[in-house]
């Protein structure tokens, strides 16, 4: 999340969760405490209680009738102490020690949420100091792994925030509650309702510091990023380009901040296939970190130009790149870091796409020795992207079951990660691909299962790579006989890849054609031809009359009219191969490669 700032005369707030689960509030001048000097026992949260034994009758605490009597005496002078003004900074200074202690986020969580009861009883006066509260709350929510209990706390703060005459104070607030809880939603993959709290967070920043504030600069950036994410380019561009601008404003030329820009630019250009305008950026980002003495950022961006030139063919260039990132990267870094398995990576896809496959297989080999025993504080977000892309490339030299082992490493390392079921259900969805290829079609379909229900639950079912998974979920079904099954699915890809592809995009024709070749398998022979028909119209549009493709699928449209005792209608539409005859391609996401799948009727 980017920091949270507010004008230079307001009052600074400030909540920090570092990676070790440190929580902390911090607000000018001391807080006293509201409790007697003599100390009293606090009230034990219920799971510091001891259950009793069912089968023993022996005696507890709390059984007698005057501790039960005792009970809920205690209760009522609990709630009666929330009355008490001080008792809301005290429990909240006393949840940040404990963190701070090292005592655990237990016994912090439990102050916290006693805060935010003591500040909601004083009413809207305490507005802010019950978003603070809550903020905490959920930050230690976090911490414990516990997302979706962090959520509903969030969407408590950001609504006691009062959005009439919002001062600077309040606005922060507002804007440290929206952002807190986009990057909460995130952690759990919900990418739509991530975007859509930083979109808000950032308009309340825009109304309280201006749109050319740098700190506005900072938060595009963020937003931007996870545009990128949920591959939403053009709105990436929209706000990395006003970041761009705002820093050129307000920084020196070449610095840091437009590096930082221009690097985010490289990717989102080189993402819409503008390898030109993203080779431009890459210079630019360059040359600014070697006027800041930046070695191992210059390397990196090397890495960056080298794919960039790859992807435009010019190979020789390319390996200059690579080789003078992978030089520093060995002497700041070592012989043994992933940066450098990662330069090898780069090097093997080159060499496989030039024909040298000995010599890819060679540098595949080199980084897998350095992921097999990586460097201490090694994140396994770098260690599993790592085994993806060199899996890609022993799946483009067919060797689908070595990629096959790859990627289950790769899914291992990302288990136990939060916020990273988007990554494993990208995973499992090239898994049912390798699956399918060599002819596993019941743990292809499993794998597809699910992949499909993690892009359900993170948000993601209407973008057109759900389309594709579903699509070759299908595909697994046919196989498997399930052919109700795959119909449901192909049905759904079509309307998604309908919409975010269009009806004359390949990804959408080869859906209807697997379309038509299932309908006429359930013996709706009509829907089959209406579809093929379609499709067949589109391609000899677009790939002429005599392509071998449009040929195939004329042929079979013909055999389908032949059995229902019809002739083409040249006016409407046609298709392409029932089930796609030759290999279907797949939507690309991120560097991920995927290999066709087809079937025939």
């Amino acid at each position: 999340m980017p920091g949270l700032v507010a004008p230079p005369d307001a009052t600074p707030l400030r909540i920090a969760v570092p990676d070790d689960g440190d929580t902390q509030i911090r607000r000018p001048g001391e807080v006293r405490s509201p409790m007697p000097k003599k100390a009293s026992t606090p009230s034990p949260s219920s799971s510091s209680r001891a259950r009793p034994s069912p089968d023993r009758k022996k005696r507890t605490p709390g059984s007698s009738s005057a501790e039960k009597q005792r009970a809920p005496t205690m209760a009522a002078a609990d709630e009666a102490a929330l009355d008490n003004p001080d008792l809301g900074p005290f429990l909240l200074k006393l949840a940040r020690d404990t963190i701070a202690s090292g005592e655990g986020p237990g016994k912090a969580l439990e102050y916290a949420v006693r805060a935010s009861r003591a500040f909601e009883r004083l009413g809207e006066g305490a507005a802010l100091e019950l978003a603070m509260s809550l903020h905490v709350t959920a930050a230690i929510y976090c911490s414990l792994g516990r997302y979706e209990e962090a959520v509903p706390v969030l969407e408590r703060a950001v609504a006691a925030v009062p959005e009439a005459e919002r001062g600077p104070e309040h606005a922060l607030a507002a804007f440290s509650g929206y952002m807190q809880l986009g990057d909460t939603h995130s952690m759990v993959g919900r990418l739509d309702q991530s975007i859509e709290c930083y979109t808000k967070g950032l308009q309340i920043q825009m109304e309280a510091l201006g749109e050319s504030d740098p700190r506005v600069a900072e938060t595009c950036r963020y937003l931007a990023e996870a545009h990128v994410q949920a591959m939403q380019f053009d709105e990436a561009e929209k706000l990395c380009r006003k970041t761009l601008d705002i820093h050129r404003e307000h920084s020196p030329p070449a610095s840091l901040e437009e590096a930082a820009d221009r690097r985010l630019m490289a990717l989102i250009y080189e993402a819409k296939g503008d390898f030109d305008g993203a080779l431009e950026h890459l210079v630019l980002a360059s040359m600014a970190m070697i006027a800041n003495g930046q070695e191992t950022e210059v390397a990196a961006i090397d890495v960056s130009i080298g794919n960039t030139y790859l992807a435009l063919g010019r190979f020789d260039e390319a390996v200059f790149s690579y080789q003078k990132a992978l030089t520093v990267f060995k002497s700041t870094k070592g012989d043994n870091h992933t940066s450098v398995a990662s330069v090898f990576v780069r090097l093997a896809d080159l060499y496989y796409k030039t024909g040298k496959f000995r010599e890819s297989k060679s540098y595949c080999e080199n980084a897998l020795r350095i992921y097999a025993k990586p460097v201490p504080a090694t994140s396994p977000e770098d260690i599993a992207g790592g085994l993806m892309e060199i899996s890609a490339i022993y799946e483009a030299m067919n060797e689908p079951e070595e990629a096959l082992k790859l990627l289950q490493k790769a899914l291992k390392q990302l288990e136990d990660s939060p916020g990273q079921w988007s990554t494993v259900a990208g995973i499992e969805a090239q898994m049912g691909v390798m699956y399918y290829m060599v002819g596993r079609y019941g743990e292809s379909r499993s794998s597809f299962e699910s992949a499909v229900a993690k892009l359900r639950a993170t948000g993601e079912k209407k973008s057109a790579f759900f389309g594709v998974v579903l699509n070759q979920m299908g595909l697994a079904c046919v196989q498997l006989f399930k052919i109700d099954e795959a119909a449901e699915l192909f049905e759904e890809a079509r309307a998604i890849l309908e919409q975010e592809c269009g009806s004359a995009h390949p990804d959408t024709l080869g859906v209807y054609s697997n379309l038509a070749a299932t309908y006429d398998a359930m013996g709706r022979v009509e829907d089959a031809i209406e579809i093929l028909e379609y499709v067949l119209k589109v391609r000899e549009e677009k790939l002429g009359t005599a392509n071998p493709d449009v040929e195939d699928e004329r042929k079979r449209l013909a055999e389908l009219l032949k059995e229902a005792g019809r002739v083409r209608n040249r006016k409407l539409a046609s298709l392409e191969n029932l089930m796609v005859t030759n290999s279907q391609r797949v939507k690309k996401e991120g560097a991920r490669r995927w290999s066709g799948l087809g079937f025939k009727t």
